[in-house]
């Protein structure tokens, strides 16, 4: 089985040699991502919303038209609703410092045991700030969410409810729905952080009716130093900036100031307007191939990395065989995930290992690390057969 896309469409694959399975970690670039990040530094450089020349008016309309083309990817109701971070932790920090106001002594906060560490430890700092209290969904033997008994984590008390759409360790995909109806029925704000899954399956917000979403550029085939909070617009007319200084201002005098409207109001200083137009061009590439068929292809690959795996002696997979995305943390018996790591590197073959950002959740797994494979559009059945080549001359001489 071929790529979905051509590996000549990624400079780094200019070397045969190389397999890359930690894109769960960060992608590789096309070359009309770097490209247009190139053109726009060599010819419309300019920073944006502050020039009435040629160029800055080029610089902003090019920065402009990537919130648009993003806004329409992930089907928001208006533009002015995606705005442009550092990245899906920039995004998750702003929300828990302009989500504040709304959090009193006794609340809760709802997240799960399954969080990247961008999604609990906010809200941690958050819970210590107000004196609200940090509760945790637990999960199943099987690495799903456990909602059996939704009633003691879903109360009167919960103000939000911050949950990762797609697992980066386990692969879980969660019932977004499902969770956003309890969440609804309680009058909580929900949060969903993207950073997996915005990348790989087709994610609709109008769909998910969640009240924000969070995720990184760099996951997704752009550059890093780019992300994107998206939120309704009342919610974030209601929000008070989490950064200020240029740009986010509307009037500034000696003893006050006034903000600039969403979404400029939350974009203090001079943004990654660059980042941002690299962004666009990577949304655009994922976009003529189609989200539906990213996913598909993914869940190909993954099923038929799962059977193969399942062969090699004393391994254990964690999670849901059956139903997740592109990740597979794994353990082999006898052999340390770090000297597997090391021993893949010398076939060139780039995989995970460790804690992956999520300690609590290893600690669920009874474990202190644990391997991992992510998958994306240029990796295929090939990469999988050399991976297995490779795990199983690591196991012989061990």
């Amino acid at each position: 089985m071929t790529s979905l896309v051509q590996k000549t469409d990624f400079p780094i694959f200019d070397d045969e040699k190389l397999i890359y399975l930690d894109s769960a970690s960060t992608s590789q670039k096309p070359k009309i991502v770097l490209d247009t990040i190139k053109n726009a530094y060599e010819s419309s450089n300019a920073n944006v919303h502050r020039a009435l020349y040629d160029l800055g008016s080029r610089s902003t309309e090019l920065y402009e038209s990537s919130r648009e083309i993003i806004s329409d990817f992930i089907n928001a109701h208006s533009s002015k609703e995606v705005i442009f971070t550092g990245g899906a932790t920039e995004s998750i920090n702003l929300l828990s410092y302009s989500l504040e106001k709304k959090i009193q002594k006794g609340d809760e906060i709802l997240l799960s045991h399954m969080e990247h560490h961008a999604n609990i430890v906010p809200w941690q700092q958050l819970a210590k700030r107000c004196g609200a209290q940090l509760k945790y969904l637990p999960l199943t033997d099987s690495g799903d969410l456990d909602l059996s008994k939704k009633e003691q984590y879903f109360t009167n008390k919960t103000k939000i409810v911050s949950i990762t759409h797609m697992s980066n360790v386990l692969g879980t995909i969660n019932p977004i729905k499902k969770i956003a109806k309890i969440v609804k029925s309680i009058g909580a704000i929900f949060i969903i952080d993207g950073a997996q899954s915005v990348s790989h399956m087709p994610v609709d917000v109008q769909k998910l009716e969640c009240d924000f979403l969070a995720f990184s550029g760099h996951k997704m085939l752009g550059p890093t130093g780019v992300g994107v909070l998206w939120g309704k617009l009342n919610l974030l007319n209601d929000l008070e900036p989490f950064l200020s200084g240029g740009e986010m201002i509307e009037k500034v005098t000696l003893d006050n100031s006034t903000w600039n409207e969403v979404p400029y109001k939350f974009e203090a200083g001079t943004p990654n307007y660059i980042q941002a137009i690299g962004l666009s061009a990577a949304v655009k590439y994922l976009k003529d191939i189609g989200m539906d068929n990213v996913r598909n292809y993914e869940e190909t690959l993954t099923s038929y990395a799962l059977e193969k795996l399942q062969n090699i002696p004393k391994i254990y997979i964690h999670g849901n065989p059956k139903k997740r995305g592109g990740v597979i943390s794994f353990n082999i018996g006898g052999v340390h995930p770090q000297d597997l790591a090391q021993f893949l590197n010398e076939d060139k073959i780039c995989l995970r290992v460790g804690h992956h950002c999520a300690q609590p959740l290893l600690e669920t797994l009874n474990e202190t690390s644990t391997a991992r494979i992510s998958f994306y559009i240029y990796n295929n059945f090939s990469d999988i057969d050399k991976l297995v080549d490779s795990i199983n001359s690591t196991i012989k001489y061990f």
